[in-house]
């Protein structure tokens, strides 16, 4: 059991038999009253999310999620295929239980599956990524660093903002939990 006090972001939690990762949390202290935590969290079976509140110091259950580092390996459309790094087993994921991730994921990229009680609840990107772009508009002479965006389609789908200095065929580094461009690799 653990306090709503001490939640934190990515904490996996189960509520109602459900399991759930901290989205946001934030201690509220009404001048009247007692004192609550209101939360969101992501299901992380069916990708789910929803707000609960919580009366300050109430108890929930930590989930005990097994991580194992595996490798991307390819998709068929509809389901992802990785291999776990150490006992070479494969597992399918199907496409809504990735999710966002599918925007991130290139062939060979090491990442961690998500166990709990022997089911496979979802994946954890690296927090980084380094990812191509493969169409953007032309770079304008004199463009700055310090100029606006424009938008950048990457190698694996995902459309980011950029500065207007990137040009195709350069390396960008793009924050998986955010989605933005952090810098040129």
């Amino acid at each position: 059991m653990i306090s709503v006090n001490d939640l934190r972001t990515g904490l996996t939690i189960e509520v109602d038999g459900e399991v759930y990762s901290v989205i946001e949390f934030m201690h509220v202290k009404p001048g009247k009253g007692a004192a609550f935590v209101r939360t969101k969290l992501k299901n992380r079976r069916t990708g789910a999310v929803i707000e609960r509140t919580f009366r300050a110091g109430e108890k929930v259950n930590r989930a005990h999620v097994e991580r194992r580092e595996v490798q991307y390996l390819y998709n068929d459309g509809d389901n992802y295929y990785f291999m776990d790094t150490e006992t070479f087993e494969q597992f399918t994921l199907p496409r809504h239980q990735l999710e966002e991730a599918i925007k991130y994921l290139k062939d060979d990229m090491i990442l961690a599956i998500l166990f709990y009680q022997g089911e496979t609840i979802g994946i954890d990107l690296p927090n980084f990524v380094e990812l191509k772009v493969v169409d953007t508009e032309p770079g304008i002479r004199g463009d700055t660093a310090t100029g606006g965006s424009k938008s950048a389609t990457l190698e694996t789908g995902a459309v980011v903002q950029v500065p207007l200095f990137i040009e195709v065929g350069d390396v960008v580094r793009i924050d998986t939990r955010t989605g933005e461009y952090l810098e040129r690799a």
